[in-house]
């Protein structure tokens, strides 16, 4: 098939051909992400290739079927950027990559934590200008303390099983369904609420939903004990920034770990070290001693990339095929 690729960066142009020795696609690279002023450029494509912060709402997806498109193949799991309601009236088929390398974004979650936790960010400025004093650099053990995960699939069972065996922390946690192997080590389950009012440490696992979203808000933050440290390693908008602030602000949050951002399509994945950032509120966490960000990175491993363009090209390949899409996405998996 003929694919455009929206959003390209190196790794993906690298990754995906080499991927596609397997499959022989006719692969077209496109640096400018997919958006109403850019979906022009998929004129005569059947399939196209989106991204995390690729825009997919119902004028894109009328205009990629104006222009032949039949497939929307996401290199991602998250499809909360893609109008599957339309996608669907517009005989558009959704596919994603439902999972690469939960390991990648696990451990970077784990990294986030331990870095956040330890000051380590703060430790390496420091030294890098002989600046030795260990004052403002006090951390605490995570050993011992009630860890909060929300969502238990694949990235958050691990990151639970670490918690739980690797550091001695008492694990709870919030899924819709209960992973056995997960209480069987002493993971004990409960209500979102619940998990979030007892955790000293908080790390969110769940995909983006109508009942997710602001899953930590200002009345969750106030619920919250004194002082806790989150960590957000899936969707930017599982958290509402503003109450993040003010809870920085009083305390309440002791420090944030941010690998997304609900606002992040305008900012991450480009280098504007040479422009001025127009978001006030981005530009406000980054004020925050206690604030470490990062700019969507959690899955770029070598090991992750192989599977996302592996596991893309075949969704491609089945498609032309005339196969079931196993990892289609629709409006079934979207909750009312």
């Amino acid at each position: 098939m003929h694919v455009a690729i929206f959003g390209t960066k190196p790794y993906d142009r690298q990754f995906l051909t080499a991927a596609n020795a397997a499959h022989s696609h006719d692969l077209t690279f496109f640096e400018p992400r997919l958006d109403s002023a850019t979906a022009t450029l998929a004129d005569g494509f059947p399939a196209v290739c989106a991204f995390v912060n690729d825009r997919l709402d119902a004028d894109v997806l009328a205009r990629l079927a104006r222009g032949g498109t039949k497939l929307v193949a996401l290199r991602c799991a998250g499809f909360n950027n893609v109008d599957l309601r339309t996608a669907e009236r517009l005989d558009i088929a959704v596919a994603r990559v439902p999972a690469y390398s939960p390991h990648a974004v696990s451990e970077f979650t784990i990294a986030l934590l331990l870095a956040l936790d330890r000051h380590i960010p703060r430790a390496w400025a420091r030294v890098r200008d002989n600046n030795f004093a260990l004052d403002g650099l006090i951390g605490r053990n995570l050993h011992g303390r009630t860890a909060g995960v929300i969502g238990t699939g694949r990235i958050g069972a691990l990151v639970a099983r670490t918690l739980r065996l690797g550091f001695g922390c008492r694990v709870l946690a919030a899924d819709v369904v209960e992973d056995p192997e997960l209480v069987a080590i002493g993971v004990a389950y409960r209500s979102p609420a619940e998990v979030i009012g007892a955790a000293e440490i908080l790390t969110l696992h769940c995909p983006l939903t109508p009942e997710t979203h602001h899953i930590v808000d200002a009345e969750a933050i106030a619920r919250a004990k004194p002082g806790l440290i989150l960590v957000n390693t899936s969707r930017g908008a599982l958290i509402d920034t503003a109450a993040l602030i003010d809870g920085l602000k009083s305390g309440r949050i002791g420090g944030v770990a941010l690998d997304v951002y609900e606002q992040e399509a305008d900012l991450f994945f480009e280098d504007l070290s040479n422009e001025i950032v127009q978001d006030d509120v981005f530009q406000r966490l980054l004020t925050f001693p206690n604030v470490l960000i990062t700019g969507h990175q959690a899955f770029l491993t070598e090991e992750a990339l192989q599977a996302i363009a592996a596991t893309t090209l075949e969704n491609v390949s089945d498609f032309a095929a005339g196969r079931v899409l196993r990892n289609a996405v629709g409006t079934a998996m979207l909750r009312a």
